[in-house]
């Protein structure tokens, strides 16, 4: 079949940044940084190959915001002080050498953190046990702890240091734009997802109280990077210790999160599916992300999930994405961009590069 891919590798703009194909790499946590967080060499090689490779849009991996209760895992990067903001500014000149614009994914883990050099306890919404099991190729094991209901300081400070990372990871390590990772069971999901999140207080309840922390932090981010700055939140259903959650209030749900988000301003929504296309909800429905274009129009909609497929792609663009994230179909092809403009086959994803503990392979810098 003869596909017009051209729309594919036309320029985007977001906030006044001109991104210049619809190709992204997704965040994907690889555990290469230093025991207390900072970027190193080996990420500095791992990210500039997607930028090599034609990638419009490099996402790095979920950068922990505070020395209290964000970390979840051993060798995550860091972006809590001057030491771990600088260390990101290689990894950042390598992205931006080859005209690719460099977006920090900035994520607290919440209940399910699994290792935190900070703290040997937990916190979450709730004092809700999370579902699941710690994921053992990034070092967990048995169950994840019981966390403790977050205290009205603690959401203050949590905000907090979503907001001052956001700055340096603008002003110290030199990124272009900002990733709230309001997705996947972290702290912010967790606080929206309504078995997790028993609270009766203002961030708990109704679907507009537990989006409450999303919208804050999304906007003390805004306030401390400026308007210039692209500002953009994850989203997802499903988590890491729970695939198969759906938003309980469903497309209504869906209207309220993706609406809120649009009223706060927030420059992109990025919507994560394992089949990017499948419906929502009810069979025959929208997809989550023709939902969040349907519901935050002005906003850029990233989407991931399997669209690696040429065919897939271009299908995507009709059906309310703007740029495209790849996540596995990355790491197999990281020149993904340059082998579907030239029409040439892609690898394979080999799960084998996540194995046994998922940290960046000197294997895959020599490709």
């Amino acid at each position: 079949m003869d596909i017009d891919t051209r729309a594919l590798f036309a320029p985007m703009v977001i906030n006044g940044h001109t991104v210049k194909n619809r190709f992204s790499v997704a965040p994907m946590t690889r555990i290469s940084a230093t025991e207390d967080g900072r970027a190193t060499e080996r990420m500095t090689r791992y990210y500039e190959r997607f930028a090599q490779g034609g990638f419009g849009t490099v996402i790095t991996e979920g950068i922990y915001t505070d020395q209290a209760f964000s970390q979840g895992y051993v060798h995550q990067p860091g972006m809590t002080d001057q030491t771990q903001a600088s260390a990101w500014t290689p990894v950042v000149r390598g992205i931006k050498a080859h005209g690719t614009l460099a977006i920090a994914q900035l994520m607290h883990a919440g209940a399910i953190s699994q290792h935190n050099r900070f703290r040997d306890s937990t916190v979450g919404p709730s004092p809700v046990q999370p579902k699941g099991e710690q994921m053992t190729f990034y070092h967990g094991k048995d169950r994840y702890v019981l966390p403790s209901a977050m205290k009205e300081d603690q959401i203050a400070d949590a905000i907090n240091g979503f907001a001052e990372s956001a700055g340096r990871a603008i002003e110290v390590a030199g990124f272009d734009a900002v990733e709230i990772h309001g997705a996947n069971g972290y702290l912010l999901d967790q606080f929206l997802t309504e078995y997790a999140n028993a609270r009766t207080d203002q961030w708990g309840g109704a679907t507009e109280n537990r989006v409450r922390l999303i919208l804050e932090t999304l906007k003390a981010v805004r306030a401390r990077v400026g308007a210039k700055v692209p500002v953009g939140v994850r989203l997802s259903q499903a988590k890491v210790n729970d695939y198969h959650h759906k938003w309980a209030g469903a497309e209504r749900d869906a209207e309220i999160i993706f609406g809120s988000l649009a009223d706060a301003g927030a420059d992109f929504i990025h919507v994560t599916e394992f089949e990017a296309w499948q419906p929502a909800f009810a069979k025959g429905g929208p997809s989550l992300m023709r939902l969040a274009k349907r519901y935050a129009p002005k906003a850029v909609i990233l989407a991931n999930g399997s669209l690696h497929d040429i065919e897939r792609a271009t299908a995507a663009l009709n059906e309310g994405a703007d740029i495209l994230t790849i996540g596995r179909g990355a790491l197999a092809n990281p020149d993904l961009p340059r082998r579907l403009s030239d029409r040439n086959a892609l690898n394979a994803f080999d799960p084998a590069i996540l194995g046994p503990i998922a940290d960046v392979k000197e294997t895959e810098l020599a490709t």
